[in-house]
């Protein structure tokens, strides 16, 4: 199992496999072309109110991180498709945030590859 996570408008690579955006906004001044977004799973991503209340504040990021994974424990259907496309291959989460440390991507990698 390969779960990679970068920033959407990083330039794609050939060892992205499968590129899934896990923001649940599309991302700004991003044409889909560029992103070369395989599959869009906004709906994996924070609720819109954990993501208001979080607002890439370094220092909620230990409650941010207990508040999501409590999301995805609830949130069968698109963890199951992200599930089914990490047992196919290489699969690279993609979020627009300028916080490389923090953000959900990382959170979502790091649970999902212990609950697999």
């Amino acid at each position: 199992m390969k779960v990679f996570v970068k920033r959407v408008y990083d330039k794609k690579e050939k060892n992205d496999g499968k590129r899934i955006l896990v923001d649940r906004l599309w991302p700004r001044g991003l044409t889909k072309e560029k992103a070369a977004v395989d599959i869009w799973l906004k709906e994996i991503a924070p609720t819109t109110e954990l993501r208001k209340w979080f607002a890439h504040d370094a220092e909620k990021w230990v409650p941010f991180q207990k508040k999501y994974i409590k999301e995805l424990e609830k949130n069968i259907e698109p963890v199951s498709i992200l599930k089914k496309e990490i047992k196919v291959g290489t699969v690279t989460l993609l979020y627009a945030a300028k916080d490389e440390i923090h953000n959900e991507a990382l959170v979502l990698k790091d649970w999902i590859c212990k609950n697999d």
